[in-house]
This record gives structure tokens, sequence and C-alpha cells, in this order.
């Protein structure tokens, strides 16, 4: 079927091109008859603006790049509705690339990004990456972009961030209030920005409040989802520590040492007090439902979207832009997990 152009509407309609044209971008020196009559012909043939064609007028592809860790996991999937929807209100089509927590993978899909020249990229670090020579690639290209949750701060670049090192504070704080004297940390991997800072909050509200810091208790969780809990938790019952408190780095991590503690009759919170992290959806569903520190995914995506537009604007009017970092606010939710 042969392509309809706006040259064949105005035909039609015994008009100028360049008056259907202004006509379907709304243009205020087209009547409102005109406008009518122009847009009930376009919907009558099916017509579809030539995308390629506008791109190549504007310099623009409409089209911006995201790389996250893990799209199945409740934050992430909470950032990118954030984006998308937000992405949507300006016409833009988000492409979102997996990297599985892989730093070759990450590269692959920077390069790839590149390639199809989007707009800008926004993207969250994977656990192993270590080298950031392909993110400053970025930067070289001069596309613009956005660093949200796990960031590196090597990157002179706009980011979107959580104060983890006073949330982990928080949260470890909440714990000493409710009487726990020996808390363990199942952290992160020891890469990535948000697992050091949560670790350094977690170990900075211990000492401010006159508990030992006992490196025997933190535990790494290099996934840090449910099955990395279970094995910490084994590991921990195992060594014969005894903790009357435990954070742990997400829900997920959480939620896999509270079976482990089911299955060899610890009782929570009676005998361990138990908090997370990110405030997954599921973590008011178990039993007991999950203390936890509620991480704002949806808003961190809208933010992230909000920031990269500013910059892809500036970009397209020759205008300098200075990268700006936005701190979101987090808050503990008390539920059954830890004493009342």
């Amino acid at each position: 079927m042969k392509e309809v152009t706006l040259k064949q509407i105005a035909e039609n309609l015994g008009i100028s091109v360049t008056t259907v044209s202004k006509a379907l971008k709304d243009y205020k020196d087209v009547s409102k008859e005109t406008k009518a009559l122009v847009r009930a012909e376009a919907k009558a043939l099916n017509y579809k603006p030539n995308v390629f064609a506008v791109n190549l007028r504007t310099k623009e592809s409409k089209t911006v790049g995201l790389i996250i860790p893990e799209v199945v996991h409740h934050f992430f999937s909470s950032v990118i509705n954030g984006i998308i929807n937000e992405a949507e209100k300006f016409g833009y089509l988000v492409i979102i690339l997996q990297s599985n927590e892989s730093e070759e993978l990450e590269r692959k899909q920077v390069d790839l990004l590149l390639s199809k020249r989007v707009d800008g990229i926004m993207m969250s670090l994977a656990n192993t990456t270590v080298e950031v020579d392909h993110i400053v690639s970025i930067k070289k290209a001069n596309t613009p972009l956005v660093m949200f949750d796990k960031i590196s701060k090597m990157i002179a670049c706009s980011k979107v961030v959580i104060n983890d090192r006073q949330a982990a504070y928080d949260a470890t704080k909440f714990l000493i209030d409710k009487g726990c004297k020996r808390i363990a940390h199942f952290r992160g991997a020891l890469l990535p920005q948000n697992s050091i800072d949560r670790f350094l909050g977690y170990k900075k509200a211990l000492e401010e409040h006159g508990l030992p810091f006992d490196p025997k208790l933190v535990y790494i969780c290099e996934k840090v989802d449910y099955d990395d809990g279970r094995a910490a938790a084994i590991q921990l019952l195992a060594d014969g520590h005894k903790i009357d408190g435990l954070f742990a780095i997400t829900d997920m991590a959480a939620t896999g040492a509270l079976t482990v503690f089911k299955e060899n009759g610890i009782n929570v919170p009676q005998d361990i007090a138990l908090m997370g992290f990110s405030n997954w959806f599921l973590s008011q569903a178990i039993t007991p439902a999950l203390s936890t520190v509620d991480q704002p995914g949806y808003k961190m995506g809208r933010k992230t979207f909000k920031l990269l537009r500013k910059e892809m604007n500036a970009k397209k009017q020759g205008i300098p832009f200075t990268p700006v970092t936005k701190t979101l606010k987090t808050k503990i939710v008390e539920r059954d997990s830890t004493p009342k």
C-alpha cells in the first residue's frame, strides 16, 4: 500500500502542502475549520508522519536509551514506569536494555545506543562495573547522560540518587532504638557506591550509639536477591553468631533471611528484629510483614527523565548545561518484623 503524503491530503482538499503541515502542527495562523478538515482527511487516509524525515530535519531521533541492571526487580520496574510515563508526555520512545549486572554487556549496550544516535542516555551501573571509560565515551559523544541509583562519582553528569548512607544510618538506628545491641548486616558487593554507602551508614550508626562494630557480622550478597539472603542467613547461623537484629541491603535479601530463620525456629521479631530496604511491593504481604526503608523508585524515574530532557533541550538550543544532582528523600516504614 502506497504511503500517504501531505501532498495527497493537500490535493484532496484543494489547499497548499504548507497549510496542511501547519494544520497538523496546530499553528495559530490556520483557522479551526481548516484544521478540522485536514485532521479528518488525514484520519480517513490513515496518514502517518514520516518520522525519519522529521528526525533528519530536527536532528532528533525522539528516542532515549535506558540501561538498568535488571528489569524484574521491583525497584527498577518502578523507575522504568516513572521514566516511560514522563517520556510519553513529550513524545519520546524509551529503549530499555538490561545489563544483567555485567560490565561487559553494559559496554556493548552503551555502544549500541550511541550507534543508534539516541538523544540521551539514562543508566544505573552494574554491580561489576569497575572501569568507566565506556561511560566517558557517552560524554565525549556529546550525548546527554543522567545516572541514577547506582552511580559513579568519577563521571561529571547529572544524577538522581537517595542519601544511601543516611537511609542506612536511619534503618540501623531504628533497630537500635527498638533495643537491638548486636546487629548483623547483609551488604551488597564491594564495588557499587550505594552498597558502600549503606554499609558505612550501618557502621556509623553502631559507632555513634556505643555499639561495637564486628566485621564478622557483615555478609556480602553479590546479587542482593532472595537466594543471597538465604545463603547469608544459613552461613550466619552456621558461624554461631548470636544477633538480635539484622539490616539487609534489600527487601529480597531480608525475605531470604526470614525464611531461613523460620525454618530454624527463630522468631521474628522476638528473637531477631529484621529490617529491609526499598519497600518492595511484597514486603507487606509476607509474614511477618517487613519493616523497611521506602525508596521512591517511580519518583526517581520521573526526575531522571526530567533532568535528561533539560540537558537535551539545552543541547538543542546550544546553551551550556551544568550537571545537577537530585537527592530524593527516604522514610522508614514500620511493620511487624521489628518490635512495637
